[in-house]
C-alpha cells in the first residue's frame, strides 16, 4: 500500500546520494533504505508514535534508529541544502545558492519535559513552555535552513546560529543580505552583519514614523511557517532533544519542498524575471 507521503522515484534519485552515501567499507545500508526515509516521512506528516507505524515500513525500531543516526550526523540537513539548490535550479533562478534569505522564529508548546535545558520557558513574559523553531527561506519561499532552539533563545542568538549552519552546509556562499524581525536589536544586526559578512537588515515599522519598509518578500517565511505547520508532528514539541526536534522540523522543510518541485518544474520559463530587493554599496541587489 502506497501513501501519499512516499518518494516518486525521481525524488529517490535526487536523495539517494545523501542518505546512502559512497564508502570504503561498502554499502551501510540495504534495499530497504527508500522504505525507511518513506516511513520518517509518514511519521512527519501525519504525526503518529513510532510503535504505531504500518507495518509496511517494516519494524519500527529501525526506522526509530536509522532516524537517530542521521539526527546525529546532519543527513538531514544535507538533504535539505540539496533540495533546495534543486528547487532553486527549477525555479529557473541564476544560481542554486540564494543571496538572500528571511529568518524569523515560531514558538511551539512542548508535549514532554524535553530537559531542563530545552522545554523552557520563553516568549512574552516567558510564559510559554516549549521550543523555537527558526527558519531561513530564500525568494523562492522555500526553506534553506532550519533549526530548533530553546525557548528562552533570544532572537539575536537564534539568528547567529542560522547563519552559522548556513555557512556550514555551504549555503552562505553568494548571502549578501539577511532580512530579520525586530526581535533582533540594532546593535546585534550590526555586530552579526560583520561576523558573518553580510548584511543584516531588520524589518519593521520604523521607530518614528508609522511606515513599514517597502522590503519585499519578507513575508514568505511568515508562509512557510504556517505551510510547516501541515506535518502534524510540528503539532507540538514533542521531542525531549533538540538535535531531534531540529531533526523533525528538517523533514518537514524537505517534505514542503517535494511538494512544491513539480509546481517550480511546470513554471514557463520567463514568467518569473530576478527581483530587486535592495540597494547595497550603490549596486542594485537581487534575489
Amino acid at each position: 500500500m502506497a501513501y501519499a507521503s512516499d518518494l516518486t522515484d525521481e525524488q529517490w534519485m535526487l536523495l539517494r546520494p545523501v542518505f546512502s552515501p559512497p564508502s570504503k567499507a561498502g554499502r551501510k545500508h540495504g534495499e530497504g533504505l527508500r522504505t525507511v526515509v518513506d516511513g520518517m516521512l509518514y511519521i512527519a506528516h501525519t504525526g503518529c508514535q513510532w510503535r504505531f507505524l504500518p507495518e509496511r515500513f517494516g519494524p519500527w525500531t529501525r526506522v526509530w534508529s536509522q532516524f537517530r543516526r542521521w539526527s546525529a550526523n546532519g543527513t538531514w540537513a544535507r538533504a535539505l541544502t540539496v533540495l533546495h539548490a534543486v528547487a532553486r535550479t527549477a525555479a529557473r533562478r541564476g544560481e542554486p545558492a540564494p543571496s538572500m534569505v528571511v529568518i524569523d522564529t515560531h514558538l511551539a508548546r512542548g508535549a514532554s519535559n524535553g530537559g531542563r535545558t530545552f522545554h523552557d520557558r520563553g516568549g512574552p513574559y516567558g510564559r510559554t513552555k516549549g521550543a523555537k523553531r527558526v527558519v531561513a527561506v530564500d525568494v523562492t519561499g522555500l526553506p534553506v535552513a532550519a533549526l530548533v532552539v530553546p525557548a528562552s533563545t533570544h532572537e539575536n542568538h537564534a539568528c547567529d546560529l542560522v547563519l552559522q549552519h548556513l555557512t556550514e552546509q555551504g549555503a552562505s556562499e553568494r548571502l549578501e543580505l539577511a532580512l530579520v524581525d525586530r526581535g533582533v536589536t540594532a546593535a546585534a544586526a550590526g555586530r552579526l552583519g560583520r561576523r558573518h559578512g553580510v548584511e543584516v537588515r531588520r524589518v519593521g515599522w520604523e521607530d518614528k514614523q508609522p511606515v513599514f519598509r517597502p522590503i519585499r518578500h519578507a513575508w514568505r517565511v511568515e508562509v512557510a511557517h504556517a505551510r510547516l505547520g501541515r506535518s502534524r508532528r510540528l503539532a507540538k514539541s514533542f521531542e525531549n532533544t533538540t538535535s531531534s526536534a531540529t531533526a523533525w522540523l528538517q523533514v518537514a522543510c524537505i517534505a514542503d519542498i517535494l511538494r512544491a518541485l513539480p509546481k517550480l518544474t511546470a513554471r514557463p520559463a520567463g514568467t518569473t524575471p530576478a527581483p530587486v530587493i535592495g540597494l547595497r554599496g550603490g549596486v542594485l541587489l537581487v534575489a
